[in-house]
């Protein structure tokens, strides 16, 4: 009996062993805590594509008058997936034109015998223009009119965000420190025969701080009269991107293709 009993355990325990082996070998869910975290991290990296539309701006005054006489305002921003964008542009109108957004009564208009009451126009346009990947492209249009004026301003200006950390980008934010000069330099040499037909030398021109991404290069913006007459509008000066790889951070480069030397 004895030596019947110490063969059922010797027999027991190989398969005891083998239980235990393949409990050891499974694949061990990971952490829910940890789970959670590492998704939350993929989700703050991923670059959203941006949807945006054209909406009204709701605004405390669309007719504001003093005793010289009134101004109507017109402002129409974006309406995106990304609220901070949203947001930014927002606070930049409510500055822009404070009046607009201003409770405060309107004042009587000056209707006295020989009194001649002004009516000014302000507007303002927002829209989304483009996106390359982590950089979005805005512009800001703005028409205004004073009363009695020969004729209205009009202005537009790009804003350029960095999306994956969530600001604006400023032309010193993109370009390669000390390189400023050389940029200059590289984008009169660019456009040589049209600011040489406008009498404009290398000293009278300026880096702009308002520049967009075009389809062949970095586009500057100037604003009228600064370059150019009214008639002909404001002035973009075109850099190609084949002359900014050493000027221009390799981040705020779109990707070139590289083609067959000759």
């Amino acid at each position: 009996m004895k030596i019947r009993t110490n063969q059922q355990w010797l027999w027991a325990v190989p398969v005891s062993l083998a239980a235990l082996v393949m409990a050891g070998c499974q694949e061990r869910p990971a952490p829910q805590k940890e789970q959670v975290k590492v998704e939350k991290q993929e989700a703050s990296s991923t670059i959203p594509l941006i949807q945006a539309k054209v909406v009204p701006v709701k605004l405390s005054k669309p007719e504001a008058c003093d005793a010289e006489g009134c101004t109507q305002y017109e402002i129409q921003t974006v309406k995106s997936n990304l609220k901070w964008v949203d947001d930014y542009f927002i606070d930049r109108v409510k500055k822009a034109d404070p009046i607009a957004f201003s409770t405060t009564p309107n004042e009587k208009i000056n209707t006295a015998e020989g009194a001649s009451p002004n009516l000014s126009q302000s507007s303002t346009y927002i829209r989304f223009v483009s996106q390359q990947y982590d950089r979005a492209t805005f512009a800001i249009q703005t028409y205004t009119y004073s009363s009695g004026a020969a004729h209205g301003m009009y202005h537009q200006e790009f804003v350029n965000f960095d999306l994956k950390n969530k600001k604006r980008l400023a032309l010193q934010d993109i370009m390669v420190k000390g390189a400023e000069q050389q940029l200059l330099n590289t984008l009169y040499d660019s456009n040589s025969i049209w600011l040489e037909q406008h009498s404009i030398d290398r000293e009278k021109l300026k880096l702009s701080d308002n520049f967009y991404y075009g389809a062949n290069g970095i586009v500057f913006v100037y604003p009228l009269y600064e370059l150019a007459s009214y008639a002909e509008g404001m002035t973009e000066l075109t850099l190609p991107y084949s002359a900014l790889t050493k000027l221009i951070k390799a981040e705020y480069l779109p990707a070139l293709p590289k083609y067959p030397s000759s």
